[in-house]
């Protein structure tokens, strides 16, 4: 089927900390997620919709609910009963989608529900899939969400940090695959998120309208060349897609090979310290992103110059100590530490 002409990731101007941590949340799923923050109008939805049509269509096995890939060592329960009783798994080609959450979704809808008269009447369990089903190998897309419930939220992030959802109701419980991106946006100014689930995401960004009068135009000629001729439009990037996505596919494979030197993870630890940031999970996500980096660069050794660009993702959001209180990053703080950690 073929899909609806969608702008290219490559074309969009400038936001280039958004457009580079959804890139390394595709790479890197374990990353923990987006949050996006800007006022409207800044791409943020343009980039997420386009960021699924740059990647090639990927193996999933035919049929299953949860679009599990065939050469999984985890694959559903599903997947693993018919594997027992075929040998193999038929396989299909799909693409990489958006799962829109609508603010309004309850948790049943999100997590899926458990037929529990069933499961007693006929002892098996009858699970109906959720959006966390259907967010499996995609992309959730949640905006606005800083207007969704709190308890909603958090079992987004235990999913996105577990890459599993479980569901539990009456002593019966049942688990699926939920491996996804999760991309968040807001506007600030209609509220926010409460600092505990703030800094359970792994990176945060925050993006505004182009200030340069020239991106500005950029931003309009490229709009309506967009909306003049679609197709010839898109075609004029398809260089630039294909290389792009080459890049994201082999940072992917290289992931698994990149390391960091023990001094770099001393670094990490000493600047959460000296900025007063709580908990560990700040320091394990620079690290994480870092390396993701370094994978995107085509590098197996991640650097102090990931760190520093790794940092000015992931810390920002984790300043705030109390509730009504905004604390800021000191970015010159940060490259004095650094600067002298080298």
């Amino acid at each position: 089927m073929k899909r609806t002409a969608v702008y290219p990731f490559t074309a969009i101007v400038g936001q280039e900390e958004m457009k580079l941590s959804l890139i390394l949340n595709v790479i890197n799923p374990a990353l923990g997620g987006v949050l996006i923050k800007g006022e409207k109008g800044t791409a943020k939805s343009t980039a997420v919709r386009a960021l699924a049509e740059l990647l090639p269509p990927m193996a999933a096995v035919h049929g299953c609910r949860f679009h599990c890939d065939p050469h999984s060592s985890q694959p559903c329960d599903d997947c693993t009963a018919k594997l027992q009783a075929e040998g193999t798994l038929p396989e299909e080609t799909i693409n990489m989608r958006v799962v829109e959450l609508p603010v309004s979704a309850t948790e049943d809808r999100v997590v899926g529900t458990l037929d529990i008269e069933h499961a007693i009447k006929h002892g098996e369990k009858k699970f109906e899939p959720g959006i966390l089903a259907q967010a499996n190998r995609n992309i959730l897309y949640v905006d606005e969400i800083n207007l969704l419930d709190d308890h909603v939220v958090d079992v987004l992030l235990d999913a996105a940090a577990m890459g599993v959802n479980t569901v539990e109701r009456e002593g019966v419980s049942y688990s699926h695959p939920a491996r996804f991106v999760l991309v968040g946006t807001m506007n600030p100014e209609e509220g926010d998120i409460r600092p505990q689930l703030l800094d359970r995401f792994g990176l945060s960004v925050v993006v505004t309208g182009e200030h340069d009068p020239l991106q500005r135009v950029e931003v309009i000629k490229r709009r309506l060349a967009y909306e003049n001729d679609a197709e010839s439009f898109i075609a004029g990037y398809k260089e630039a897609q294909e290389e792009l996505a080459g890049k994201i596919i082999a940072a992917g494979k290289l992931l698994p090979e990149v390391t960091i030197d023990d001094k770099l993870l001393e670094t990490v630890a000493k600047l959460s310290v000296e900025l007063g940031v709580d908990g560990h999970r700040a320091d394990i996500t620079v690290i994480k992103t870092a390396l993701t980096l370094a994978a995107f660069n085509g590098r197996k050794q991640a650097n102090l110059d990931d760190l520093k660009e790794a940092a000015k993702l992931v810390l920002p959001h984790r300043m705030r100590r109390r509730p009504f209180e905004e604390g800021e990053l000191d970015w010159n703080k940060v490259e004095s530490f650094l600067a002298a950690e080298a």
